[in-house]
């Protein structure tokens, strides 16, 4: 009977089972790799305190780095970052899901820079 054949799995490409392109992953992989500070987050009142709390930490550390703010949810997804605001930098996610005051930020772009 064909009620008690087990279905064949399909192979997928990708361990989400997402339509992962060779073209979809390199893309993924040139965005993460970038280096500098960025900020992940819709754009919201707590994604833009975060950016300023860095920014203000960036400048008590007397670092010239531009802060990029990503609100692309594809580019965001990409970092595997799922709660936002998120903080990004050189590449490694160093925070997320939470507020950073400019005193944690400092430490963390310390950590992160040396």
């Amino acid at each position: 009977m064909s009620l008690f054949h087990r279905k064949k799995e399909k192979a997928s490409s990708c361990c989400c089972d997402s339509k992962g392109t060779p073209e979809a992953i390199t893309r993924a992989e040139e965005i993460t790799s970038a280096s500098g500070v960025k900020v992940l987050g819709s754009g919201c009142a707590k994604c833009n305190a975060l950016e300023d709390a860095v920014r203000a930490a960036l400048e008590e550390l007397s670092m010239d780095t531009a802060i990029d703010h990503v609100t692309d949810f594809a580019q965001i997804a990409a970092y595997g970052v799922m709660t936002a605001p998120a903080l990004v930098v050189d590449g490694k996610v160093v925070s997320y899901g939470k507020v950073l005051k400019k005193e944690e930020a400092k430490a963390i772009l310390q950590k992160a820079r040396t």
